[in-house]
């Protein structure tokens, strides 16, 4: 049967959907990416990711590809880059999501998605409209955006104040070389970016003072810490945080103490010349160091990193 509308229900029609859609949303539509309703408290905490070796396989999400009619090539394992652009976050829509890499993304630890950087890497991203520097581990593929050159996880995103939208950025990869001479973490560094304009690149140096990767301040050790062994055995290790303050480290140790049941005996701070490490161990495998990895990441919010000792 067919329906036939009279002008004055087609206007009042006309009228009704207006007045729906000038409406704005008590919360998100679904479907639409952004924060949770409740974000974890204290995200501005969470340690930057920390530059480690990784192996760097050439297929899986290392082989090139191609997506809405564009092929792309990954950089090759040992290659630098710097670029100046654009940066954008994604949050709840992906959340759980499996990542490129194979992992599950959490937009509250401090990744972030690349097209061509080798998975995984790590970069350090600063915002030079208020010299915040970040440093992320790169673990998926975006965003497929033109003018846009990386997606931030919420909380990268959130402590370099973009959270607001679509910002400037500058992106610099720690190559492997830089991690295996300790070069990354050189303060005041400056790093040459590709630019867009006719002139030659420009410096950009870290913010005076800018925190190396994982590193946070705090005010005063913990009132107790247990005591470090004198070696670190074989197996397989969690690595929550590193300082370059020791009293920064005493105070995640304790806190991951508190809050994680059974990891108190397990934990131990290792310092070099540069940096103290937060780590917890050994464990015999890998998959019992991830189940330990998926505990802290639940009653701490933060992703440790896996290394093995042999």
């Amino acid at each position: 049967m067919t329906v036939v509308l009279r002008p004055l229900a087609v206007f009042a029609l006309v009228m009704l959907l207006a007045s729906c859609a000038s409406r704005e949303p008590a919360r998100p539509l679904p479907g639409l990416d952004g924060p949770q309703e409740r974000p974890p408290p204290d995200l501005l905490q969470v340690p930057d990711a920390l530059p480690q070796l990784e192996p760097i396989r050439e297929g899986g999400p290392n082989k090139p590809y191609e997506l809405f009619g564009q092929t792309y090539t990954p950089l090759r394992a040992e290659a630098a880059y710097a670029e100046k652009g654009l940066a954008s976050w994604y949050g709840r829509k992906f959340h759980g999501r499996q990542t490129s890499s194979g992992e599950r993304y959490n937009m509250y630890a401090m990744t972030a998605a690349h097209k061509t950087l080798p998975i995984p890497s790590y970069v350090r991203v600063t915002n030079p409209a208020n010299g915040r520097s970040v440093i992320v581990r790169v673990n998926d593929r975006g965003p497929f955006v033109k003018g846009r050159i990386i997606d931030l996880s919420y909380t990268a995103a959130l402590k370099l104040d973009l959270l607001r939208g679509v910002a400037p950025v500058v992106v610099e990869r720690i190559t492997p070389e830089a991690i295996r001479t300790g070069e990354w973490d050189a303060a005041n560094k400056p790093a040459v970016v590709v630019d867009n304009d006719d002139g030659p690149p420009d410096p950009v140096p870290r913010p005076p003072g800018a925190a190396g990767a994982g590193e946070a301040r705090a005010s005063a050790p913990p009132a107790t810490a247990s005591r470090p062994p004198a070696v670190a055995g074989r197996g397989f290790w969690l690595q929550l945080g590193a300082y370059r303050e020791h009293a920064g480290a005493l105070q995640l140790q304790q806190q991951a103490a508190e809050s994680v049941e059974g990891l108190s005996p397990l934990l131990a701070v290792f310092s070099d010349s540069t940096l103290h490490r937060v780590q917890a161990g050994p464990f015999a495998t890998r998959e019992e160091a991830m189940r330990a990895g998926d505990r802290v990441r639940e009653q701490m919010l933060l992703t440790p990193l896996v290394i093995e000792r042999r």
